[in-house]
């Protein structure tokens, strides 16, 4: 996987890293969760994108979401493929571990998980929300769905999912936590009547027949935020530089990707082999590709598909970003009090680290840390009055009430 296009910016990069920005430490240890859209992180550290910058990344792969919480907060990793929620949750010290200081140095994609519901309930003519919705009101109806940690992305989508339409997730389901490569064993054991997951978990459960796709994340928030390159603000801090380029290859990385299909098909290929997702690339391609097939026999092609790049607007670390999953740890009781919203996310985000590195990749940078969007409920989020969104939904926790 190589790209002329890239040999400029290469030989900028070298003379960067030979200056006075050289980065302070030149091994990093980079965490990831076996999912699709850890791709951009894979691609940097093994198709030749941060050796110009004078790094080397170790990839460690992770069972865990709670897993690489700890080793992250802990310093045995350097950076991560992170859920965006659970670095809020670990700075916030709602995470189960004591308050830690964190940063987001910049988005690693947008869309691209999915809500799935099992054969049994397919079987059961339960494949739709209105049905879905019908089903747990029944008397006697114990309906589990599983995300993959408390207050992760996946766990938000899933509520927020149920909540428009009619069903508390907090009430009229049960939710359990199970990392992602274990979705399709506990769908299979029958221990869980869906889940929200990252690919490629959701569409290898279709092709091997284990239910269908009820709903996509993109069908919740177009073009949302998903996850991360995160790090401790001690490491930041402690290597400024070093922060500075590791985002510079993984955004090159990510731009790199997305120049054609080519690059598109032949990352999920990479993503394909036993080391990163040991999953058939036929699991892979088609919704890395923005290709679905929900399994009840409706295909179609996402306007709003998995991105890592989108010109920059998938990496940009918006501060509204950061303030849209705070407010829905206070909807739904992870948080007792409203924060200073604001003040936590100009923490978290590291914007201007991340406008100096897209600057020098002449990547354009929103002009705005914060921007708009509508969600299928009809909500609209611009980040401007966080507390009073939070409040503004009929379903909620009930210690709000």
């Amino acid at each position: 996987m190589s790209d002329n296009s890239t040999d400029f910016t290469a030989l900028h990069a070298l003379a960067w890293a030979a200056g006075s920005d050289a980065p302070e430490k030149n091994a990093l240890n980079i965490g990831f969760m076996p999912l699709s859209d850890a791709a951009s992180v894979v691609v940097a550290a093994t198709q030749g994108f941060a050796q110009p910058y004078g790094l080397t990344l170790n990839l460690h792969r992770q069972t865990s979401w709670a897993g690489l919480n700890d080793k992250l907060q802990s310093g045995e990793l350097d950076a991560a493929h992170a859920l965006y929620g659970m670095i809020y949750a670990i700075e916030l010290g709602i995470s189960g571990a004591p308050a830690s200081d964190m940063a987001v140095l910049m988005g690693l994609n947008q869309n691209g998980q999915s809500i799935n519901l099992s054969q049994a309930l397919k079987s059961a003519g339960v494949t739709c929300a209105a049905a879905l919705k019908q089903r747990a009101a029944q008397p006697g109806a114990s309906l589990t769905f599983a995300h993959t940690f408390p207050t992760g992305s996946h766990a938000m989508w899933l509520y927020y999912w149920l909540a428009s339409q009619g069903i508390h997730p907090l009430h009229d389901v049960n939710s359990v936590v199970v990392p992602p490569p274990q979705m399709l064993a506990h769908l299979q054991a029958e221990r869980i009547d869906g889940f929200c997951v990252g690919e490629p978990w959701s569409a290898q459960a279709v092709d091997l027949g284990q239910g269908f796709t009820v709903a996509t994340s993109q069908s919740i928030w177009p073009d949302h935020p998903e996850k991360v390159l995160a790090c401790t603000r001690a490491f930041v801090e402690q290597y400024p530089n070093a922060a500075r380029a590791l985002v510079m290859a993984v955004l090159e990385a990510s731009r790199f990707i997305e120049a054609n299909v080519e690059n598109r098909r032949s990352t999920a290929q990479l993503m394909s082999s036993r080391d990163y997702l040991d999953v058939p690339l036929a699991s892979i391609e088609p919704r890395f590709l923005g290709h679905y097939d929900d399994g009840l026999g409706t295909p179609w092609q996402d306007a709003h598909p998995l991105s890592f790049h989108n010109h920059g607007a998938a990496n940009a670390p918006y501060l509204s970003d950061g303030l849209w999953f705070m407010t829905q740890f206070r909807r739904w009781g992870l948080l007792r009090d409203d924060p200073d919203y604001l003040a936590v996310a100009q923490r978290v985000q590291q914007w201007a680290l991340y406008r100096r590195a897209a600057g020098s990749l002449e990547i354009a940078v929103p002009t705005s840390p914060m921007r708009r969007s509508q969600l299928l409920d009809g909500s609209v989020w611009d980040g401007t009055d966080p507390a009073g969104y939070a409040r503004s939904f009929a379903l909620h926790a009930r210690h709000d009430q």
